[in-house]
C-alpha cells in the first residue's frame, strides 16, 4: 500500500530583511578638545626650570586666542602648584629666618614653617586674585605677550616693565593691569590674617608692594629675552 502523500504546508511569503545602517565610527581615544577645554599654555622654562607658560612668546604670527575663565583659573592653579615656585617659597622663608626677616614668627623649626607656610600663601592668594578672580570679572588677559627681537633691546626693556601696569584684556586691547596691581594688593592685604601683629605694619605692607612689583619686571624681562639667549647660546635646544 502506498504511503499517503503529506498535504503541502502553504508557503510563507519572503519577509524583506531590515535594513541596518552601519554604526557611526567611534570617535578616536586621542580626539584633540574643544578650544573650551584645551590647556593653551606651552610647556617651555627658563633654563629648563623656571616656569614659562604664562608668556606668549609669539603673539604676531597667528591671532591669539583669549583665554576662558575656566583656562585663567588653570593658569593660576598652575603658577601657585609649580615645584619651582614652591621651592622657591621654601629658599624665601629660609633667607627670611636666617636673617630675621619678616614675617617676624621667631627662631626654630616651628618659625620656619610658620614662614615657609606664608611665603606659599601670599604667592598663592595673588595668583588667585589676580589671575584667577579679576581676570575673570575684568575680562583681562593674565599672560605676558613678548615683544620679540624686532624690536630694539631698549624698546623691549621698556615695554618689559610697563607691562606690569599694562595688559591685554580679552578682546585684545591695552588696557590699565587692574587685574595685576588690584590683585597684587587684596594678596598682600590678605596676609594680615596670618602674619603675626608685629608684620602688620604699614612700613611693612609698602616693602612687599615694592617687593613684588620689582619681582614682577625682573620676569617679565626673564620672559622677554630668555628665548634669545637660548637660541643664541643653546641652539642645539631649538625645537
Amino acid at each position: 500500500m502506498a504511503a499517503a502523500a503529506l498535504p503541502a504546508w502553504p508557503q510563507e511569503a519572503p519577509v524583506d530583511s531590515p535594513v541596518i545602517a552601519p554604526a557611526p565610527p567611534a570617535a578616536p581615544v586621542d580626539a584633540a578638545p574643544s578650544p573650551a577645554h584645551k590647556d593653551p599654555f606651552n610647556e617651555d622654562r627658563i633654563m629648563k626650570v623656571m616656569p614659562d607658560y604664562q608668556t606668549v612668546r609669539d603673539n604676531k604670527a597667528n591671532p591669539v586666542e583669549p583665554l576662558t575663565n575656566r583656562q585663567k583659573w588653570l593658569l593660576a592653579w598652575k603658577e601657585t602648584v609649580d615645584p619651582f615656585n614652591i621651592a622657591s617659597a621654601a629658599m624665601a622663608a629660609g633667607f627670611s629666618q636666617a636673617a630675621q626677616q619678616t614675617p617676624k614668627y621667631g627662631v626654630g623649626a616651628m618659625a620656619y614653617s610658620e614662614r615657609f607656610a606664608a611665603a606659599n600663601a601670599d604667592f598663592g592668594s595673588q595668583n588667585v586674585f589676580s589671575a584667577g578672580l579679576l581676570a575673570v570679572l575684568w575680562h583681562q588677559d593674565p599672560r605676558y605677550f613678548r615683544r620679540g627681537p624686532e624690536s630694539k633691546i631698549l624698546a623691549r626693556v621698556g615695554y618689559a616693565a610697563a607691562a606690569v601696569f599694562v595688559c591685554h584684556n580679552d578682546a585684545g586691547k591695552s588696557v590699565f593691569n587692574s587685574s595685576g596691581i588690584v590683585g597684587m594688593l587684596m594678596g598682600i592685604g590678605a596676609s594680615n590674617l596670618y602674619y603675626p601683629p608685629a608684620s602688620r605694619r604699614g612700613d611693612v605692607m609698602a616693602g612687599r608692594v615694592q617687593t613684588s612689583l620689582f619681582g614682577s619686571v625682573i620676569g617679565n624681562l626673564t620672559s622677554e629675552f630668555w628665548p634669545d639667549l637660548e637660541k643664541k647660546f643653546f641652539p642645539h635646544k631649538q625645537k
